[in-house]
């Protein structure tokens, strides 16, 4: 969870010709499969696509990670860069510890996901659902390791048989003191 301060300030509503005053605002976020979810429901487009948003869409997402209750909609109008560099950071934070080799032959997937796709991904592979609940980027990491756990274990080549073979029978004379 990230907690920023919104500071309280006066702007110019030139929609309705008046200020707006907020009060200095302490907000709670969650980068979650929660939020993006809500936010999916909203603008009815997948949130992890590579199109950028918009400034809308972005202060919106922010809404859907708020957990803060009762919070004044002028607030999100108020946030400042520092308040947008932390949200930033927190969501690409990785919050794990497990980093994974990149194979790079291998081809990144084309597959739009959504949030409907990481709930499915979830439900194939138990994951509880309190885990939606979790930092996105988290969740992600143990639907990955998940996968890979799951996969059955590749089988040798021939080539790879052949050298463990030789490899062990080298041991086995080098232990036993015999020539084969």
């Amino acid at each position: 969870m990230l907690k920023i301060v919104v500071p309280a300030r006066e702007s110019w509503d030139e929609k309705n010709n008046v200020f707006v005053e907020t009060k200095e605002t302490e907000l709670c976020l969650e980068h979650s499969l929660v939020s993006i979810s809500k936010w999916e429901a909203k603008w009815n487009k997948p949130f992890l696509s590579k199109d950028p948003h918009t400034e809308a869409e972005v202060r919106d997402y922010i809404r859907c990670m708020t957990i803060t209750q009762n919070v004044d909609p002028n607030v999100y109008n108020m946030l400042t860069a520092d308040n947008f560099e932390q949200i930033n950071n927190y969501i690409n934070a990785p919050m794990t510890a497990t980093t994974f080799r990149e194979n790079p032959n291998q081809k990144r997937s084309s597959e739009i996901i959504t949030a409907e796709i990481v709930y499915y991904w979830m439900i194939a592979l138990d994951i509880p659902f309190e885990c939606q609940r979790w930092h996105f980027n988290r969740l992600m990491t143990l639907i990955r390791v998940c996968s890979i756990k799951n996969q059955p274990s590749k089988k040798m080549s021939k080539r790879d048989i052949v050298a463990n073979n030789a490899s062990l029978n080298a041991q086995r004379r080098a232990k036993l003191g015999t020539k084969g």
